[in-house]
């Protein structure tokens, strides 16, 4: 679940590691972004497209939004868990700080220089330079597939990144879809290779795990994927065409 295709990265990792599974895709088009909401207002709007996604009876519920698990996470699994486990998306600042660093974390203005995001700066990336970059636009030129806005708030974002950063926390999920971009943008030359940190990767293990299940990437059979737009069953949009995410789970077909 998401406000919109950032959970594209999430979901082509949860289908990587077991092709098999069927996926429900829940988004919010109409709520959407949900980074501007007050906390409560995304709450609710978290709390129905959580609720359209379980009326399919999923064996798990991946929050495929930093902002939404800043302020949902606890009121989903309170309405959810046991009966659903419910796995949240937390910047991969630990793994990027292991590195030494020094480390940029970008992510959307409203939770650049949050709370929320500078205590995980603060226990886990003790001692390694860091810097928080805002990026404006970003994730909307993503979820717009709109190639020149992406390319200009990348561009400002590089420039806003000191120069002997050796390491990139992609902070919001949309980022991940542009990631090699960020990654051109921001490599300097005769530096070391510019390590990207994201969290779909950890995200689709950990909920592997929270139901107990094993990775089959070997798996000959191919799972369905439904899509949930406000609850109304629908198609993914366009613009996610525009990743190798979102082709990865073409041709889409209801789960039954």
């Amino acid at each position: 679940m998401d406000s919109g295709i950032g959970l594209l990265a999430a979901t082509a990792a949860v289908r990587r590691l077991r092709p098999d599974a069927d996926l429900v895709l829940s988004l919010d088009p109409a709520g959407m972004p949900w980074g501007p909401r007050t906390p409560e207002d995304l709450t609710s709007r978290a709390v129905s497209v959580a609720e359209a996604a379980a009326a399919h009876a999923p064996d798990a519920l991946i929050v495929g939004c930093n902002t939404a698990t800043v302020h949902a996470l606890t009121t989903l699994r309170t309405l959810l868990e046991p009966a659903l486990p419910v796995v949240g998306t937390v910047p991969a600042i630990k793994p990027a700080a292991a590195g030494g660093g020094p480390v940029a974390i970008w992510a959307t203005p409203a939770t650049t220089g949050s709370a929320y995001q500078r205590g995980l700066i603060r226990d886990f990336a003790g001692g390694v330079p860091v810097t928080e970059v805002p990026c404006w636009g970003l994730a909307e030129a993503v979820e717009h597939a709109d190639q020149t806005a992406i390319d200009d708030a990348v561009a400002a974002a590089a420039a806003l990144t000191p120069g002997d950063v050796t390491t990139v926390v992609l902070g919001c999920t949309h980022y991940e879809l542009v990631a090699e971009r960020i990654r051109a943008a921001v490599q300097r030359p005769g530096r070391p290779p510019l390590a990207l940190h994201g969290s779909a990767g950890a995200v689709a293990a950990q909920a592997l795990r929270r139901i107990g299940a094993r990775p089959r990437p070997e798996a000959p059979a191919r799972g369905a994927v439904t899509v949930l737009l406000n609850g109304e069953q629908g198609v993914l949009p366009a613009p996610a065409l525009a990743y190798d995410e979102g082709r990865l789970l073409q041709p889409v077909t209801p789960a039954l």
